[in-house]
C-alpha cells in the first residue's frame, strides 16, 4: 500500500521539481542508483517497469527505501493497464505514471488515493485527464512538444500542472526553458542516469549530477 497520499506526492513533485526515471533488472545495482539519487537530494523515483520480473525488483527497492531512505517516494512508470497499476500499488507504489491516458488506470488509482500521471499530447487529453482527477499531467514525449507547447496550454488553463518527460536534460538552458514555460516538475531518465554512469557504476558522479540538477531547478524557480 502507498506510504504517501497523492497530495503529498504532488507537493513533493512541486517542491523538488525533479523525478528521476530508471529501470534495471539488477536489484543491487538499482539500490545503489536509488541511494545515489537520494543522497543527491532527490525525493522521488519513477521505476520504469519495462522488463520481465520488473515487479520483483520494484518490490525489493521499495522495501529498501522504506527501511533505509526516509522520505524517498517510490513510484512506477510505463504502466499500460489497471491490472499492472494494481500490482505495483500492492507492492507499495506511491504514484503511477503511464505513457497514454487510460481511464481504467485512473479508476484503479483514484480508488486507492494514489497519484497517477498519464502521458498526454493534446489540450483535449489534458482536460480529460483533469476531469478524471489527475493532479499532474505527464507531457510525453516532451522533446516533440517542447516548452512552447506548455506555454500554449497554460494560457487557457493556468491551473494545469505539467511534468514533461523526454527531451529534458540537466543543463541550465534546458531546465530554464521548461520551468520558465511553467512546468511543475520534470521527469529525467538517461540524461540524468546515463549509460556511462551505469556501466562504470559511478554512483558518486550520479549523486553529483542529481544535486547539480536540483540546485539549478531551485535557482530557476526562485
Amino acid at each position: 500500500m502507498a506510504q504517501y497520499t497523492r497530495l503529498e506526492v504532488a507537493q513533493t513533485m512541486k517542491d523538488t521539481g525533479l523525478v528521476p526515471l530508471f529501470f534495471n533488472s539488477d536489484i543491487e545495482l538499482s539500490k545503489k542508483v536509488l541511494k545515489a539519487c537520494y543522497d543527491g537530494g532527490a525525493r522521488l523515483l519513477e521505476f520504469t517497469a519495462r522488463g520481465d520480473f520488473a515487479h520483483e525488483v520494484f518490490g525489493e527497492l521499495t522495501k529498501y527505501a522504506i527501511k533505509e531512505l526516509p522520505g524517498m517516494i517510490m513510484g512506477v512508470g510505463s504502466v499500460t493497464d489497471a491490472a499492472q497499476a494494481s500490482l505495483y500499488m500492492a507492492l507499495g507504489a506511491n504514484f503511477v505514471v503511464t505513457p497514454v491516458l487510460r481511464e481504467d488506470i485512473a479508476i484503479a488509482c483514484n480508488r486507492r488515493k494514489v497519484l497517477w500521471s498519464p502521458g498526454c499530447g493534446s489540450l483535449t487529453e489534458i482536460a480529460r485527464a483533469e476531469e478524471l482527477g489527475c493532479e499532474i499531467v505527464k507531457l510525453f514525449p516532451g522533446d516533440i512538444y517542447g516548452p512552447q507547447f506548455v506555454k500554449g496550454i497554460k494560457g487557457p488553463q493556468p491551473w494545469t500542472s505539467i511534468m514533461p518527460t523526454g527531451g529534458v536534460s540537466p543543463t541550465e538552458e534546458n531546465l530554464k526553458g521548461w520551468f520558465n514555460a511553467g512546468v511543475t516538475c520534470v521527469g529525467m531518465g538517461s540524461q540524468l542516469i546515463s549509460k556511462e554512469i551505469i556501466a562504470n557504476k559511478d554512483y558518486v558522479a550520479l549523486e553529483a549530477t542529481v544535486r547539480k540538477a536540483l540546485d539549478l531547478i531551485r535557482r530557476i524557480k526562485h
